[in-house]
């Protein structure tokens, strides 16, 4: 036990030694710190805001609901599907109970078709009574037919109604406004009462337990790069000492271009250089804006 707490102990002495002795060094990359991955949520329906419970600099839990839009409209279109349904419904009633009526005579008619057939084959029936029963039952076979299809228009209509409700239902779900990802509120840009629109921004969200630093690099040092490669980032401490973390790169420009005029490198600023990313633990300390560098771990 004594021999790992050396190790882990002689290990964290050697990257704060690294880090100070890469520190007295050049940096090779300059730039800000910001979020690692932004969400602006919007809103999904239109109606007012009836409530709104976001701040600035909160921090929220996925799922949570921070808001609702107003219903009563959506509420009211649902009660007219609803008798309207009923409306077409009972239409359905009568149809079924037409298709049994419409049935039984076909079975009637049927009996009596096979008597007078029998009947025909032994000359005891004419050609024009046979020729009527078959007409009857063909009638009767065209009636259900015809009304079997209106009937199955009505269930068709219903199965549209139903359709129409589980859509109403899906945005009166999409009213409560659900926090998307764990996060800290950056940007607030509603209010309580305001009119939502359908893709109206009401907050913009990120995970500040990670950040990146975006910083340049000049092209003389792209190839001393990878993404994946590991790097020391510094961040200001006070006026004369800075902190020291370990970064991750995580993506490169394929582009170069002319330094921003808030960057500091140690080329001149109408040097090309290449944007580069870096994915750092934030503990709090780190603040979207702050200045950083990096310095690449040969």
């Amino acid at each position: 036990m004594i021999k790992i707490q050396k190790i882990i102990t002689l290990s964290v002495m050697a990257f704060i030694l690294a880090s100070c002795n890469l520190k007295n060094e050049p940096s090779d990359g300059y730039g800000n710190f910001d979020a690692h991955s932004e969400v602006i949520v919007s809103a999904q329906t239109a109606g007012e805001l009836l409530g709104f419970q976001v701040e600035e600099g909160d921090f929220l839990k996925k799922g949570r609901i921070v808001g609702q839009i107003d219903t009563t409209d959506l509420y009211l279109k649902k009660r007219v599907l609803f008798r309207k349904k009923q409306s077409v419904g009972s239409q359905l009633d009568n149809i079924k109970a037409t298709i049994e009526v419409q049935q039984q005579q076909l079975e009637i008619n049927k009996v009596n078709q096979r008597r007078i057939q029998n009947l025909y084959k032994s000359q005891a029936a004419t050609q024009k009574q046979l020729d009527d029963i078959n007409g009857l039952v063909d009638l009767n076979q065209k009636q259900i037919r015809a009304t079997r299809t209106k009937r199955d228009g009505i269930i068709s209509q219903m199965e549209g109604i139903d359709a129409q409700v589980a859509q109403v239902n899906e945005t009166i779900d999409k009213c409560l406004i659900k926090n998307p990802v764990e996060g800290t509120v950056l940007v607030k840009y509603a209010e309580k009462g305001e009119l939502a629109t359908p893709g109206k921004p009401l907050y913009k969200i990120a995970n500040l337990k990670q950040l990146e630093l975006k910083a340049y690099i000049s092209g003389s040092d792209l190839s001393r790069v990878k993404i994946g490669a590991k790097v020391t980032v510094f961040y200001d401490k006070n006026k004369d000492e800075n902190y020291s973390v370990p970064g991750v790169v995580s993506w490169i420009s394929a582009q170069a271009e002319f330094t921003p005029k808030t960057i500091q490198t140690k080329q001149e600023r109408v040097n090309l250089v290449y944007a580069v990313k870096v994915v750092v633990a934030n503990d709090g300390s780190i603040k979207i804006g702050m200045p950083g560098e990096f310095k690449i771990m040969d």
